[in-house]
């Protein structure tokens, strides 16, 4: 007897030729050209992409606060135009600053957080005690929240959004703002949501974020996803998953190579090119920027990062042709 095949897991998140244009006629933008996104339950799914690339309008919609020109999408279960409340109930949204009121304590922020989502008196204290533990702030649960540090402030925004334990979190820019300590705190956090079986959409503009975080990620450039796929394989799209960092002779040198670079360091008249690290890859790179053997000062091949993708597929001399799985 052929052996039965266990359920499908209900996508976190779905959705499907995502459009939306702001203005009209003349003033139209459109911010949104038609993405489709597949988040499972449990990870972490990061969206980037530079200003004005759509990430928080993809929220927006996502979270019901905006309603698409076209296209569909479901979040934990729910259609997003016709089960609006039900979308609602089961997700936490937490935007680009803490939406805390600095003049309460962090302990009384999280207990009218909880009274608001409908939990008895009693039952609203111990969960806010519960989340102050979880996020390390209980010693701190008394003072006024103004006198907490920015990092402070995001965890106790991030704890006010757990109160009615969502199904799906969506962060927008967390971390905007944060030390790079408080940036680890809040990344640990991430994990420990994870860890749980809550699932995580997350938009960013640190790219290490996105690397140390998320299980999948998705590039979006004016509009539609240019590509998607886990760090690893995103940084292997770019030519293989390599750079080289050459040090040129002369300014005029760095102008003309510039162009073709997706690193740039004016500073030193350094500039990084994607390569596959292989020996006949980089002897024709070398030569195809430097034919003539004397503008090229020193060179060093390294490992792409996300920086290299990022900059790479968002080049605007690279108009996007549509979404590359990886």
């Amino acid at each position: 007897m052929p052996t039965p095949q266990a359920p499908a897991l209900t996508p976190a998140i779905e959705a499907t030729d995502l459009t939306k244009t702001y203005g009209s006629g003349n003033r139209a933008v459109t911010v949104l050209r038609g993405i489709d996104l597949h988040v499972p339950p449990g990870t972490v799914f990061a969206l980037l992409g530079p200003n004005g690339a759509g990430k928080t309008t993809a929220v927006r919609i996502l979270t019901t606060l905006t309603t698409p020109d076209a296209g569909t999408a479901r979040v934990a279960g729910h259609d997003i135009r016709t089960h609006r409340r039900e979308v609602r109930r089961a997700i936490s949204l937490t935007g680009q600053f803490a939406a805390v009121d600095e003049t309460q304590s962090g302990a009384e922020n999280l207990r009218m957080m909880a009274r608001l989502a409908g939990l008895p008196r009693q039952v609203a204290r111990a969960r806010a005690a519960e989340l102050l533990e979880r996020f390390g702030l209980t010693e701190a649960g008394d003072r006024m929240v103004r006198t907490y540090s920015g990092g402070m402030r995001r965890r106790v925004d991030l704890a006010a959004g757990l109160v009615g334990d969502p199904a799906v979190i969506f962060l927008d820019e967390p971390t905007t703002g944060l030390d790079p300590r408080s940036r680890q705190e809040m990344w640990a956090v991430v994990r420990d949501l994870t860890a749980q079986g809550t699932t995580v959409f997350l938009t960013t503009q640190y790219l290490e974020e996105a690397d140390q975080l998320a299980d999948h990620i998705a590039v979006l450039h004016e509009g539609v996803i240019a590509a998607e796929g886990s760090a690893a394989a995103l940084k292997s799209r770019v030519a293989g998953g390599h750079r080289l960092d050459a040090t040129v002779t002369s300014q005029e040198a760095y102008i003309r190579l510039t162009p073709r670079a997706t690193h740039h360091s004016p500073e030193t008249l350094t500039l990084g090119f994607p390569t596959d690290g292989t020996a006949g890859n980089v002897r024709k790179l070398l030569d195809e920027l430097d034919p003539t053997r004397s503008e090229l000062r020193t060179f060093t091949l390294r490992t792409a990062t996300l920086d290299d993708v990022f900059l790479s597929l968002t080049n605007p001399a690279n108009a996007p042709k549509g979404l590359t799985h990886v």
